[in-house]
């Protein structure tokens, strides 16, 4: 349903499409950095057995969320901007 009730306009298709598309990539990429940032150490150094097991168990949970709420805060937020700001109430004396 478009903003107003409706069928969606080609262009809010697009727009939605577009939107999606920015909301996967850069989760991917958020994801990926935290992946890095966790895990990294762990795969870069020589760390103990336990650490290593942790930060390679924990990179990709920590990445998984921050790629789903990155995804989640885009596309709620592109909601909100396309629906229509509600009128303020009219001073009826």
């Amino acid at each position: 349903m478009c903003a107003y009730g409706g069928r969606r306009t080609k262009a809010e298709q697009d727009a939605a499409t577009v939107e999606i598309g920015y909301a996967l990539v850069s989760a991917a990429f958020a994801a990926a950095v935290l992946f890095g940032a966790v895990a990294g150490p762990a795969l870069l150094f020589d760390l103990p057995p336990l650490p290593a097991a942790v930060l390679l168990r924990l990179g990709p949970a920590v990445a998984a969320v921050v790629f789903m709420a990155r995804v989640v805060s885009v596309l709620v937020r592109f909601q909100r901007q396309i629906r229509p700001a509600r009128p303020a109430p009219h001073d009826e004396r």
